[in-house]
């Protein structure tokens, strides 16, 4: 735990709300000069017993429960980001999930420049493989320039992916449906995700990658074959990444070179043992 931390991040959320937006009023106790709720409000608000929430503010609460710590975030209307701050304060570890449910199916617009300026295809998808953004060389990779709507039901169903994923059978399947298996394990209420699951498993030789229960999910740094639609036959190597404001949702790079043969994986970057 680490209280100085725990305790400036709260006290300044907590200032910022105003105890009349939940039908407070606001302490007019002699010595009260704090801004937004008070302790106490805050106790009220969440139903808990006095002192709790205090006792989370001054660092004095070991471990407090996940629940309280959810119950206070959403109170005071944190952002996922602040959300793993405050876990990681509270607790010296990452949040088994996001605050909210739905989170990753948006991102800051600002990501659509940022992807832009990549000269390799770039593109982002939601939590449930929605398509939210891509750049030019993403839309070129595909025929007629028709990029999917959504990247997995592309890839794990589509007849035209199997001529542009390149063995698509041993090379792309074994990787691409165990992750949504694991996506789907995670999240089983998802209607995305059942609809391209039933797909698969009307597939038959989908279905029987996708029932081997592979754990083979590699995504980032791996090379797969392609046919690019323009530049002909080559090798995409990925790069994946999380946009911290949404968890859930995945940035991927796809740095394509043609020819029939693979470069092989990379030497893995490190910081020099002396800094």
């Amino acid at each position: 735990m680490d209280k100085v931390a725990l305790r400036c991040l709260l006290r300044e959320r907590r200032a910022r709300i105003k105890p009349e937006s939940h039908g407070l009023s606001r302490p007019t106790r002699q010595g009260r000069r704090a801004p937004g709720l008070s302790q106490a409000q805050i106790d009220q608000l969440l139903h808990r017993a006095p002192d709790t929430y205090g006792r989370l503010e001054s660092g004095r609460y070991a471990n407090p429960p996940v629940g309280l710590l959810q119950d206070v975030a959403r109170l005071f209307g944190m952002d996922e980001q602040e959300w793993i701050a405050l876990y990681r304060y509270a607790l010296g570890q990452d949040p088994p999930y996001p605050l909210n449910s739905r989170s990753g199916e948006e991102i800051p617009g600002a990501w659509q420049a940022a992807l832009d300026a990549f000269s390799h295809m770039a593109y982002i998808n939601d939590r449930s493989w929605n398509l939210l953004a891509h750049n030019a060389p993403f839309e070129a990779f595909f025929p007629r320039r028709e990029v999917p709507a959504n990247t997995m039901r592309w890839m794990a169903v589509e007849p035209e992916a199997r001529t542009v994923l390149t063995d698509w059978e041993t090379a792309w399947a074994p990787m691409l449906l165990p992750q949504l298996r694991v996506a789907l394990a995670a999240d089983p209420g998802d209607r995305t995700l059942r609809g391209i699951v039933r797909d698969v498993l009307a597939d038959p030789v989908a279905a029987a990658v996708y029932e081997s229960a592979s754990c083979r999910i590699r995504l980032d740094g791996d090379e797969r074959p392609v046919h690019h639609a323009e530049l002909g036959p080559g090798w995409v190597t990925m790069c994946a990444a999380q946009p911290l404001a949404a968890p859930g949702a995945r940035m991927v790079l796809l740095n394509f070179h043609p020819g029939e043969r693979r470069r092989g994986r990379v030497p893995a970057l490190r910081a020099p043992a002396d800094v």
